[in-house]
């Protein structure tokens, strides 16, 4: 097994570690009602925030019985007043990464339900809206995951919205059954196109909320950011969003790129067959907890996004390099600690040799040209260097060629980063930091994980949604909410106006097409620099548009 499929298929997100949170009454706030396309819900007014909050709003028909594995299905109209209080259930998913905690109500398949948080006051005043997708490498995930909570994006003036999507088997498998039934002729990409649908819902319904459908931006980090590029990409969604942000993470070769849909379906065939199902209504008619037994086995990643010709006619880079992609403003990065080096060395302590040996087996006769590029050096150089190449690989490569094609084949701007500022010391001294930024709980056989290099994979999403307070892990510090400051007001100047840059930020310029484009190191002290280690990602570029 590659290094590839070992950080793909095994380590794609961990994620801050939140203890299990039960939804609360909110003592603070009144009930407020608004009538959207299919009836009225009620939500509530928090009279500390000013914020109007609306959870568990279903935007489709429950996908179970007839329609697992269908497009998702509009909804029908109800009468009478919904309560919308409280969280929906979070898509069916096992205990992936053992870090993440949720304010859900439960977990089921019937799990097609978004959250929004509006300033609003009134339902004239157009603001910008923000749709944050989560990660969780298309298997684990939920919208009521309190890093992603939107209240605090909601008091800049940003209408904020979290959307539920089917995961693992149940939001990507494919099967020539249900290609043939489809009348789109094309089955996987339920995830996405639950994504597609919650869009189309906010063009009908935003407004409602004080929102402006003409100034939807969508994000999200690791699986949401993919998921954001796809979005990018798709015919279905391109004219539905006027900007996008990425965090950690495309839809492109080696990071969970679509798959041919033969390809899908002979995967979905041959699980059809391991588990004894001889059609598609004997897997339609298992129960599911028959469906999530049978499948907890598989391995991340195994139901894959597909090229449908549907939702995605193409691969990202034929979309973008034939320009069919959204034409809108792009701002995307990742964080500088995306994996850790023992990804390399299989767990094992790092030096020279084994760090030579290693990308001499990775790379062959190109292996000097690599150690040019991730040089070996001092015992911290060599570190540093393994760092780089474990979190180029696993991540950072596909985001950086989102970047680069978009800057090529568009006349948008598109604003790079990079995310440097390490996390603080954990709390609890019960806890270890895990292998990609998250947190488990220490047991005798738990190894003690290397002190951090920079910023882990994920560690950005608090700071960027100024939800360092909502983690109770870290003890965040006076720079911490420096950084979140900083970060999160980069993030809503450019979805209200497609351009990060504002009073007292650092000037963070577009990235042109160049050799050397501006990138944003987002710390303490954040600053635009010129890149100086595009090299890697050319030589990466080479590497991976051969296969």
């Amino acid at each position: 097994m590659s290094l590839k499929t070992k950080c793909i298929g095994i380590l794609l997100l961990t994620v801050p570690f939140f203890s299990q949170a039960q939804q609360a009454e909110n003592k603070n706030a009144f009930p407020v009602q608004v009538t959207i396309t299919n009836g009225t819900i009620e939500g509530e007014f928090d009279i500390k925030t000013n914020i109007q909050s609306f959870k568990g709003i279903p935007f489709a028909q429950p996908p179970v019985g007839n329609l697992r594995w269908k497009a998702p299905q509009p909804l029908t109209n109800w009468s009478g007043v919904k309560q919308t209080k409280k969280f929906g259930p979070r898509p069916i998913q096992s205990n992936v990464f053992g870090d993440m905690g949720f304010r859900s109500d439960g977990i089921s398949e019937d799990c097609l339900y978004l959250n929004v948080w509006t300033p609003a006051k009134s339902a004239n005043d157009k603001l910008p809206v923000l749709v944050y997708f989560y990660g969780g490498g298309f298997a684990a995930g939920d919208g009521s995951e309190p890093r992603y909570d939107g209240e605090n994006m909601a008091k800049k003036g940003i209408v904020t919205l979290t959307v539920n999507y089917r995961l693992g088997i149940w939001g990507f498998f494919s099967h020539p059954e249900l290609t043939k039934e489809s009348p789109n002729k094309a089955s996987g990409n339920y995830g996405l196109l639950d994504q597609n649908a919650a869009l189309k819902w906010v063009q009908a319904n935003i407004s409602k909320f004080g929102g402006d459908s003409k100034r939807v931006t969508i994000a999200g980090e690791s699986a949401g950011s993919i998921a954001v590029s796809a979005q990018m990409a798709s015919p279905l969604s391109k004219d539905l969003i006027a900007g996008a942000i990425g965090e950690s993470g495309g839809s492109i070769f080696p990071t969970l790129s679509p798959v041919p849909l033969a390809e899908a379906e002979k995967t979905g065939q041959e699980f059809t067959q391991k588990i004894g199902a001889t059609s598609l209504k004997d897997l339609r008619g298992m129960s599911t907890l028959e469906l999530y037994q049978k499948s907890e086995g598989t391995s991340l990643g195994v139901f894959k996004t597909t090229i449908d010709g549907y939702f995605l006619p193409k691969s990202l880079p034929e979309t973008f390099e034939s320009k069919e992609q959204a034409m809108i403003p792009l701002l995307l990065g990742w964080n500088s600690e995306e994996m850790t080096y023992r990804a390399l060395t299989m767990g094992k302590d790092l030096n020279n040799e084994i760090y030579i040996q290693k990308v001499k087996e990775l790379y062959g006769d190109k292996a000097e040209q690599v150690l040019k590029l991730y040089p070996a050096g001092s015992p911290e150089v060599t570190e540093q260097s393994a760092t780089d190449l474990t979190g180029d690989r696993f991540i950072a490569y596909s985001t950086w060629k989102w970047f680069d094609l978009h800057r090529k084949n568009s006349t948008q701007p598109v604003y790079r980063y990079y995310y440097t500022h390490p996390r603080p010391e954990l709390r609890d001294n019960s806890l270890e930091a895990g292998l990609a930024g998250g947190v488990i709980k220490k047991n005798s056989n738990t190894p003690k994980t290397p002190k951090p290099k920079g910023a882990v994979h994920s560690a950005e999403i608090e700071y960027a949604m100024g939800n360092l307070a909502g983690n109770k892990d870290y003890a965040w510090t006076e720079e911490d909410y420096t950084v979140s400051e900083t970060m999160m007001n980069y993030f809503a100047n450019f979805i209200k106006t497609g351009n990060p840059n504002g009073d007292k930020l650092p000037v963070w310029p577009a990235s042109k097409n160049e050799e050397k484009p501006e990138i944003m190191i987002i710390n303490l002290k954040s600053n635009s620099q010129r890149a100086e280690n595009d090299g890697r990602y050319l030589f990466l570029d080479k590497e991976y548009t051969k296969k």
